[in-house]
């Protein structure tokens, strides 16, 4: 089946007045669950069980980021089932109502971030990436790599650049193993579940339009080769002892950044083509396990998803879509997800701007941002760069991009707001969590529920707002939280 580009851009465009003459929600922090439960298609309903009147097993254990706390577990709150009146604001727990199950949580472990890691003091560095990614700790158990260079590498390079190359026999991921390698096998040794999704900013430049890696077209005449190098790359990552879990043909396929940065556009006719006639195939012929996942792009391009998957075979081939959060608003994957019920979604990209004044404390800002992603469908969140130095860099640019951490003079390591908001998720919400029903009308309050496959359950909560007390309700119980002003709170029982 040949799609045609002009056919999805007639879809785009006569679409946009209804875009327009809706209203889009864009302040999440109030948004509850009565969407949620009158549209199950928005996400996955994986399934429903009596919730039963025995109390929730233990007291609530409860951990805040706020203005003196970083992350720090409080006394314990007890759950009760005395009658009180109570005129603040309340929270219903619906554990219930199910949807999608969690991957996990993590963030790019870029060129950037693994040449800072590797120049670390070893003591120094075993220490940060024990607590970052051990299960019993930070537990970050996604990422996010590179295949070839990003806009995040110290220079610019593929793992082929002898043009014309077709058969790959040029084939070469040697500038990875001085420091990417060792600090992914090092990574998954702490965590054996570490799921890695790598994405190309660019082909080698001469399968390109304009013979560069910094922007340009991809064309079709080297769709072929470029599968090739892809699976090249799997083989090789694989002896090398870092099997590969998820790629995406391109990062962000719809802009090339002014040719500032390794970039490309793809139609959506070619990507469709590249992995339909080309990648899917190839990897389904060598046994690869390697999943495909489309787009690796923003919220506002979900009807370039929706028109490529009209086409049945390339159905075949993709197990999901990443998502990135700087253009467009969350809702727009539930739209998606209203005529594509069962495709997965996976939140692949975003962080902070280091010249932000707020770089340090903005966690609130984050907790909304993840809370909307995961109650519109992502089963994970991958931020941007793990590690950058106190200049953004090092970086193709220059970018203003913050990393997850700061790594200031080579010695001290600073924590963004966007790494605490991180850590109240990924080191309570475990892999294959699924996410629980949560309303209430409280504004200035974001909040997800978890139930882990133990049957612990997890909350998350974002109060944007001035210090207040929450009344926690399940079936026939509540718990009182005191939440502080500009804070994020989990609470696990």
């Amino acid at each position: 089946m040949n799609l045609a580009t002009s056919g999805y851009l007639q879809i785009l465009f006569s679409e946009e007045a209804d875009m327009a003459g809706s209203t889009i929600r864009r302040d999440y922090k109030r948004r509850d669950f009565i969407r949620d439960a009158a549209a199950a298609s928005a996400s996955v309903v994986l399934s429903r069980h009596a919730g039963g009147q025995n109390p929730p097993p233990g007291n609530l254990r409860v951990f805040v980021t706020s203005e003196n706390r970083k992350h720090e577990e409080l006394p314990a709150v007890a759950w009760s089932t005395q009658h009180s009146s109570f005129a603040a604001d309340t929270l219903q727990i619906e554990a219930s109502q199910q949807y999608q199950p969690m991957l996990g949580f993590g963030c790019a472990y870029t060129d950037a971030a693994c040449f800072l890691l590797s120049g670390m003091q070893p003591s120094a560095r075993q220490s940060f990436l024990e607590d970052t990614f051990s299960p019993g700790k930070m537990n970050l158990n996604v990422g996010r790599t590179s295949i070839g260079a990003s806009d995040y590498s110290r220079d610019l390079y593929s793992y082929d650049d002898v043009t014309g190359d077709v058969e790959m026999k040029h084939f070469s991921i040697a500038h990875d193993e001085a420091y990417i390698l060792p600090m992914l096998r090092e990574m998954r040794r702490l965590n054996p579940e570490l799921f890695l999704l790598s994405t190309p900013w660019s082909p080698p430049g001469w399968m390109k339009t304009y013979g560069s890696m910094l922007g340009g077209w991809m064309t079709s005449k080297y769709l072929a080769p470029y599968a090739a190098y892809f699976e090249h790359f799997l083989d090789a990552y694989r002896e090398a002892g870092v099997s590969i879990n998820a790629v995406t043909s391109q990062n962000e396929l719809e802009t090339d950044q002014g040719g500032s940065m390794p970039a490309t556009y793809w139609t959506p006719e070619i990507e469709s083509d590249f992995i339909r006639d080309h990648l899917g195939p190839l990897l389904r012929k060598s046994n690869s396990k390697t999943e495909i996942w489309l787009l690796d792009h923003n919220y506002n391009l979900w009807k370039r998803v929706r028109w490529q998957m009209q086409d049945p075979e390339l159905q075949r081939y993709v197990s999901g879509v990443a998502w990135h959060g700087y253009l467009g608003t969350p809702d727009m994957m539930s739209r998606l997800h209203d005529t594509l019920p069962n495709l997965p979604f996976y939140w692949t990209e975003g962080g902070p701007d280091y010249t932000d004044p707020k770089y340090s404390y903005d966690w609130t800002r984050w907790g909304g941002i993840f809370s909307s992603a995961i109650r519109n469908g992502c089963r994970c969140l991958i931020t941007w760069n793990l590690m950058l130095d106190e200049h953004g860099m090092p970086n193709i640019g220059p970018f203003s991009c913050g990393g997850l951490v700061t790594l200031r003079a080579g010695t001290t390591l600073e924590y963004s707001g966007q790494y605490w908001a991180l850590r109240h998720f990924s080191q309570h919400v475990r892999r294959n969590a699924v996410r629980i029903a949560t309303h209430s009308d409280a504004s200035e309050l974001s909040h997800v529920a978890f139930q882990n496959p133990d049957r612990s359950s997890v909350l998350v909560l974002t109060n944007t707002g001035d210090a207040r007390t929450v009344r926690l309700v399940q079936d026939s119980y509540h718990g009182d939280l005191q939440l502080p002003s500009n804070s994020m709170t989990t609470v696990l029982w």
